[in-house]
């Protein structure tokens, strides 16, 4: 149970287990897991929130929770992110020079409001199998990073954010984790086609796009794509799949 204390304490605040407990090495395949309590957990709360306000407002407070639960941990990551491969104009070293600095540039605000407005229209737009994907998106989108521990180098190996999860080598049962969300998604009907091959483009092009910009991958980056993982799929997920 240790790796998966580990892992809740890390991508959630809630109060579980002992203050302390972090195994990098061994908690990455509790990820998706974790993003299905994170998914269970937001469910009851859209369940909640849907008993005193229309669905607009139920979808932005959504949205809110998920920071919430989260202790808003990727929205830093996107903020950076947005920051560094922005103003780093095509040098690799300053974009991570520049995703180091605490403060927050103006086109990392516009990335997390633009994330925060996506996945507010995506939740609010969906209604067939809302509560299936409420459920599995947060376990696809930190399942996601799991790919980008997997394909890419970490950029940081002097020390960072990420730099223990990196000591392992990531093997096919790593992402064992995923086949929960999976198997579930097959009860989208044959919308689980489309929204698997959307997960698998968009993580790829992410990736892609890491490769080329600066061939590498850190902590605020992972934490990037979780959040555009999971925006892209509750927009996904608002399709009638």
């Amino acid at each position: 149970m240790k790796p998966l204390i580990s892992a809740i304490q890390f991508l959630t605040i809630l109060p579980i287990g002992k203050k302390g407990t972090f195994v990098p090495d061994r908690m990455l395949p509790f990820f998706p897991i974790v993003g299905l309590l994170i998914g269970l957990l937001l469910c009851m709360f859209d369940l909640f929130a849907k008993q005193f306000w229309p669905l607009p407002a139920v979808a932005v407070l959504d949205t809110v929770f998920l920071i919430i639960i989260t202790g808003a941990l990727h929205l830093d990551g996107i903020c950076d992110t947005a920051d560094g491969l922005y103003g780093g104009a095509g040098d690799p070293n300053r974009s991570l020079h520049i995703m180091k600095d605490s403060s927050a540039g103006a086109i990392g605000v516009v990335a997390v409001i633009c994330v925060f407005a996506v996945k507010s229209a995506g939740i609010f737009s969906m209604d067939d199998h809302r509560m299936l994907l409420l459920l599995i998106v947060p376990a696809y989108a930190r399942g996601a990073t799991l790919f980008g521990f997997a394909w890419l180098p970490y950029g940081r190996p002097e020390g960072g954010t990420g730099h223990d999860f990196f000591h392992k080598k990531i093997t096919v049962s790593t992402f064992g984790g995923l086949l929960i969300p999976f198997f579930l998604s097959f009860f989208l009907g044959w919308g689980w086609l489309v929204f698997n091959i959307c997960f698998l483009a968009g993580v790829a092009a992410i990736l892609f796009f890491y490769q080329k910009r600066l061939g590498c991958i850190t902590g605020d980056m992972l934490g990037a794509m979780t959040e555009a993982i999971e925006a892209f799929l509750f927009l996904i997920g608002a399709i009638h799949l």
